[in-house]
């Protein structure tokens, strides 16, 4: 008998909103607009994720990163972190020298950003390629650097500054549509060199493609270019498995027996691992969570207030019918279910229609777009379940007044 009227009230509340299709649409537009916030936002994010985890898998768990500067400094820069020396090559040769629980060192540093170099072969040019300065050991510190066709720059190569480099697969694909590019020489700026290899494809992360550089020997780079001297960048990896921290303490004595750092007093260069990578992304993503909660939570409140205004109004508007239904026999507990009900189908529907829309935008976003995007069914889960708690939450009390109505005085309203 309960379901039978249960099912009653809210065949009657599916009803009353077919009734005022327009007024229904627009008094949950804000439901929609903070659900579809919701699953859009996080279907970017999760999409993220995914990317970044995927890299950090390709890389290691195991990588050390050494450079001059805090990662992810934002701000302005204190005195200390100003007056810090750059790192050289010179400190990449002496960890791999010095520190024994060190199995290869890679070092790398770019071509000035303030310098745009074009890099051209025949008729084919790029102008917005990096160029890269690399040492010998990067297949050895990271496979995802192992070359698809020809070879990797050899210690001899970086012995002589030799003209030689290697093309990032995507740039490879600009320069030589048809052709192989090994044993081709390109023109990078002023300067020729010979390809001696192509390297695997890496994809993008970010948004931001991983294979449209070149890279030379770095003492050639060094040779030729104006490059960031601040932003050298030296990588390591431990001899044996599960001595990442001893072989991390190692490095940094190295280093500041070489930089000449006061015992006591901290490092004036930035030692990182994978879970320093890791804790950084997360304090980003939680930061944009954040944001995603607050501009959600707005559009949330205020369809939730538009919400118990269209109920109350509702409840005034059929003032007679409540007290018909009371008279018939209806009791307070069930004209109480009827608006609640109808609160609920109203949010609920507008939840619905925002995850829908959400949807629609991590598939836009990835489409067209550099950005990954990946639904997830929790947030969608929530999504729905936030919408239904704000009918819950806003509907209760236009459904207490209807279900409060004396049906006498309710009978006499015109």
């Amino acid at each position: 008998m309960r379901i039978q009227i249960v099912r009653e009230i809210f065949g009657m509340a599916i009803d009353s909103l077919r009734t005022h299709k327009l007024r229904s649409f627009l008094t949950t537009l804000g439901i929609i607009i903070g659900v579809m916030t919701v699953i859009g936002m996080v279907s970017v994010i999760q999409g993220l994720n995914k990317s970044f985890m995927q890299e950090l898998q390709s890389v290691g768990s195991d990588i050390i990163g050494i450079m001059k500067y805090e990662p992810a400094q934002m701000g302005r820069m204190d005195e200390e972190m100003r007056t810090r020396k750059d790192l050289t090559l010179d400190d990449a040769k002496a960890l791999e020298k010095e520190a024994t629980l060190v199995k290869a060192v890679a070092v790398s540093v770019s071509v000035s950003v303030f310098e745009q170099v074009e890099i051209k072969y025949m008729n084919n040019k790029v102008d917005n390629a990096m160029v890269v300065g690399m040492n010998e050991k990067w297949p050895t510190v990271m496979s995802v650097y192992l070359p698809k066709m020809g070879r990797f720059i050899t210690e001899a190569e970086l012995t002589h500054s030799a003209r030689v480099c290697l093309l990032g697969s995507e740039l490879a694909d600009s320069l030589f549509p048809s052709l192989n590019p090994v044993g081709k020489e390109i023109r990078v700026g002023n300067e020729s060199f010979t390809v001696v290899g192509v390297l695997n494809k890496r994809g993008q992360v970010f948004g931001q493609s991983r294979d449209n550089f070149v890279g030379l020997p770095i003492t050639t780079l060094m040779k030729y270019f104006a490059y960031e001297k601040d932003r050298l960048e030296i990588i390591a990896i431990p001899r044996t498995p599960g001595t990442l921290d001893e072989t991390i303490q190692q490095i940094s004595d190295v280093l500041r027996v070489r930089r000449k750092v006061p015992y006591g007093k901290p490092n004036d260069f930035a030692v990182m691992t994978t879970d320093t990578l890791i804790s950084l992304y997360k304090q980003i993503t939680g930061a944009a969570f954040l944001v995603m909660i607050v501009i959600s939570s707005i559009g949330l409140v205020v369809g939730g207030i538009g919400v118990m205004n269209i109920m109350l109004v509702s409840v005034k508007e059929r003032t007679r019918e409540i007290g018909i239904r009371k008279a018939i026999g209806a009791r307070s507990a069930d004209i109480l279910k009827q608006f609640l009900i109808e609160a609920i189908v109203l949010t609920g529907a507008g939840g619905l229609i925002g995850v829908l829309l959400g949807f629609g935008i991590a598939l836009l976003v990835k489409a067209a777009t550099p950005l990954p995007a990946a639904v997830s069914m929790w947030s969608v889960g929530l999504g729905l379940g936030v919408s239904i708690a704000i009918g819950l939450s806003f509907g209760i009390f236009p459904a207490q007044k209807a279900a409060r109505m004396d049906p006498i005085v309710s009978l006499r309203y015109e």
